[in-house]
């Protein structure tokens, strides 16, 4: 499988469910990925690299579904009213490299690699039109017969008024 059949493999699975668009979201609102056309085919080329926590929008939701929900820290039952969940929520996120976006909690869970470097990557049977290879002769000739043709519509257009001597 090409590079190419791969990303538009990966847009058709994409496409398939909202959470996708959410994380595409969330990864260009967290700033990364997003300079360049290449950046973001590479990026929707590999959203399963991130997970997204649909609805988790402060340390402290965080806080308490890593220890509630996932069980990810024994808290005894006696304590847990008084467990500071903010605090324990905000160390996670900053071991874990998360952000909080607009759609949800946002962290890396996988390797990102980037497939898409240019055009070249592109099979010829997937491009929309491709440029001529032309020598810099053939270049200018044509450029030379664009001017040429240019000037003379314009001619067309805007002939000269030609003033009676008086």
């Amino acid at each position: 499988m090409t590079v190419f059949e791969a990303y538009i493999t990966n847009l058709g699975k994409y496409a398939e469910g909202q959470l996708v668009g959410e994380t595409l979201e969330a990864v260009l609102n967290k700033g990364g990925h997003a300079s360049s056309v290449a950046d973001i085919i590479n990026l929707v080329h590999n959203l399963d690299c991130y997970d997204l926590h649909p609805g988790v929008t402060d340390d402290e939701t965080l806080g308490r579904i890593y220890v509630e929900d996932m069980e990810l820290l024994d808290v005894p039952d006696n304590v847990l009213p008084y467990f500071d969940f903010e605090a324990y929520g905000r160390d996670m996120r900053i071991n874990e490299g998360g952000h909080f976006a607009p759609t949800g909690y946002l962290t890396r869970s996988g390797d990102f690699k980037e497939v898409y470097h240019g055009i070249e990557d592109i099979p010829a049977e997937h491009r929309i039109f491709a440029y001529p290879k032309l020598n810099i002769r053939e270049q200018m000739a044509a450029y030379k017969e664009v001017i040429d043709r240019s000037s003379l519509e314009g001619e067309r257009l805007h002939p000269r008024k030609e003033h009676d001597d008086r």
